[in-house]
């Protein structure tokens, strides 16, 4: 939806109101005076908490992190993000009697396998949880609760105080994502790396690599090498492009997995396949190879779906995919395969889904894939803007879960307005209120809460090329798309996350994040 001048003006007079209006004492904290901070003044918003004035917690030199074998390794995360701006030892002990921030696994009621309970008082935290998926939950809550310059890689100067009280949190959806295209433009280990530790932040939890497109194919598959030599030696634009080789690429997901995040690679198929058809002729019914591929256009390319090689082919891909896989879920694509016909696609479908299951995964897809003969496993993902779609609303009357990105709301590649520097404005203008106010319950006509998987926040690369561009898109929407997943519904306000969003700006600086700063947000 185009944002008029009298949107922006409206956007303008909201952020003088809040100016001029009262505030309350949780929206004059400030990064350096964390007691002032009220202990719900984090994002996601927590699904219950309780302060304690009178208890809050400082760390200080003497502080021990206190962890059994099973907490160890979230207990060392913790304490490689807290040592370098403290310049505190903060060892990790199974057990002491000094002052401590205490990890718990154990029985816990009510917050299941990803949430968690924290407790600070005067002479220590604890934080308990199921899993070890839940204590990383509770360590990023734990850290917005610090002085943004915790984030510092630098020793700086306390004081470290908690705020008091009590949460207890677990999320809505199990499912939270962000998708990351590297083949429109090649992001290397590093780049991806950085985002996965800001977005960690956020309790996201699934990292969508799409891997390939028609402009470039980002993952070496040994048995058919000229994929990654030649499909991946360009991107839009004509640059060097780029892959990973299978030693990277296990690099990226065991990374992810120390950030509790799970990676689901894409092949786009049967259409989006310009740079594998590139790389090899026999993938084209005539044998002839096209060009590759530097546009920005798309639906032109097609696998051939009558070819026996096609499926040969794929069944290597998939496989050598999945065994350096250790997720559940392989993305198949399926969008926007116009030079396919609707008899073919589905022919298509028919095949390589068994294969995707020989491989012992569960398919995962854009929601066209819905149109097709779905295991319930399969889960299609909607991403188109008008909430209606009869395959994906039969699939969910089938048991199918969908997972919820509708392009004009979780689309983080799209332009904040018509200012933008970067960006596409097919699904329309998206600012921070557009992207966080949305109800994934609701998205998708026919589709209720109990059908959704989760929500994920896709982010193609037609013009972005570095670190700073992913940032400049992501952020500030992401942090409102992760809390769509994981918050209650009776905690979405937007006044209220505004004021909250604006607290995440000193962290963002420390952490040297280049975020769009949206007039909608007062970020002090």
């Amino acid at each position: 939806m185009r944002r008029s001048l009298a949107g922006l003006l409206g956007a303008t007079a909201l952020v003088l109101t809040a100016l001029t209006q009262p505030a309350v004492a949780s929206q004059q904290a400030t990064a350096n005076h964390p007691a002032t901070r009220a202990l719900a003044d984090v994002i996601p918003a927590p699904a219950s908490a309780k302060a304690d004035p009178r208890a809050g917690f400082r760390l200080t030199p003497a502080t021990a992190i206190e962890a059994d074998r099973g907490a160890r390794q979230v207990a060392d995360y913790l304490a490689g993000v807290l040592r370098p701006s403290t310049g505190y030892r903060l060892p990790v002990v199974s057990r002491t009697k000094a002052p401590s921030i205490a990890l718990e696994l154990g029985p816990t009621a009510q917050v299941g396998d990803q949430g968690y309970q924290l407790s600070v008082a005067r002479d220590g935290v604890t934080l308990r949880a199921n899993t070890s998926d839940g204590l990383f939950a509770g360590v990023q809550t734990l850290r917005q609760l610090l002085p943004a310059k915790i984030e510092s890689r630098q020793v700086q100067r306390g004081p470290w105080t908690l705020p008091g009280g009590e949460i207890t949190d677990y999320p809505r959806f199990g499912y939270r994502g962000a998708m990351l295209d590297v083949a429109r433009h090649f992001f290397s280990v590093d780049e991806v790396k950085r985002y996965i530790d800001q977005i960690a932040q956020y309790k996201i939890n699934r990292l969508h690599l799409h891997l390939a497109d028609d402009q470039g194919w980002r993952i070496e598959i040994k048995s058919w090498p000229r994929l990654a030599t030649y499909g991946g030696s360009t991107e839009v634009g004509g640059g060097p492009g780029g892959y990973y080789t299978q030693d990277q690429y296990a690099d990226l997901v065991a990374y992810a997995a120390s950030r509790h995040m799970t990676v689901i690679p894409e092949i786009d198929m049967p259409g989006h396949t310009n740079a594998a058809l590139a790389s090899y002729p026999e993938l084209n019914c005539d044998g002839v190879a096209p060009p590759l591929y530097t546009g920005i256009e798309v639906g032109f390319s097609s696998f051939c779906v009558n070819k026996d090689i096609t499926y040969e082919f794929l069944d290597d891909v998939i496989g050598e995919l999945a065994a350096l896989t250790p997720g559940q879920y392989l993305h198949i694509g399926g969008d926007e395969a116009h030079s396919t016909t609707p008899e073919d696609y589905r022919k298509f479908m028919d095949r390589v889904l068994p294969i995707v299951a020989k491989h012992g995964k569960l398919a995962q897809g854009w929601h066209e894939i819905a149109q097709t003969n779905l295991p319930v496993s399969a889960v299609p993902q909607f991403w188109d803007t008008d909430g209606v779609d009869a395959g994906t609303t039969a699939a969910a009357a089938a048991g199918n879960k969908i997972l919820m990105s509708p392009a004009n709301k979780a689309y983080i590649d799209q332009k904040y307005d018509e200012n933008s520097p970067l960006g596409l404005h097919w699904a329309g203008y998206s600012e921070v209120d557009d992207s966080y106010d949305w109800d994934p319950s609701t998205a998708v006509q026919g589709v209720g809460e109990s059908s959704v998987a989760g929500v994920e926040a896709p982010l193609w690369s037609e013009t972005l090329t570095d670190s700073d561009d992913i940032e400049f898109m992501a952020f500030p929407r992401l942090p409102g798309i992760a809390e769509i997943g994981w918050s209650p519904k009776s905690t979405h306000d937007w006044a209220a996350y505004r004021e909250r969003l604006a607290q995440q700006a000193p962290r963002w600086e420390v952490q040297g994040i280049d975020f769009y700063r949206s007039p909608q947000v007062d970020w002090r």
